[in-house]
């Protein structure tokens, strides 16, 4: 499978476009279009003597040349490449605000932790110095 993103200038994804993937060595190719969020996905069948075929990714007039790759031996996973075309829109189909707020809970929740071992210390370090005070 190829997937990725095509965006424009202000990092926003295009919708509507037409992606062209194609495996050069053997002519075969597809035409797909993007989503609403500028994502595609071009499917293909590979087999292992697809491994290195060119192949070639092209949207607005862009194109992009490269090699498929994968693990021969490895017969579980999908054969996968990511291939974006723009700025800013390589975060997957997770709006932006998602990743600012898994960052805001992150912090807080470490924030909540840190303050904890603090008063736990100062517990302890109050307790000894009790204890201490007494023994003299």
């Amino acid at each position: 499978m190829v997937d990725g993103f095509v965006c424009g200038a202000d990092g926003k994804g295009i919708a509507n476009t037409d992606v062209l993937v194609k495996d050069t060595r053997i002519s075969y190719g597809q035409i797909v279009k993007t989503d609403g969020d500028g994502y595609y996905k071009a499917t293909f069948h590979l087999h292992n003597d697809n491994l290195g075929d060119p192949f070639l990714v092209e949207a607005k007039g862009e194109q992009q040349n490269l090699k498929i790759q994968f693990d021969p031996k490895d017969l579980e996973s999908e054969r996968k490449t990511r291939v974006n075309f723009g700025t800013g829109c390589d975060l997957g189909s997770a709006p932006v605000w998602l990743w600012w707020g898994v960052g805001a809970v992150a912090a807080a929740v470490g924030g909540v932790a840190g303050l904890r071992v603090i008063r736990s210390q100062r517990k302890q370090g109050q307790t000894r110095r009790k204890s201490q005070g007494k023994r003299k």
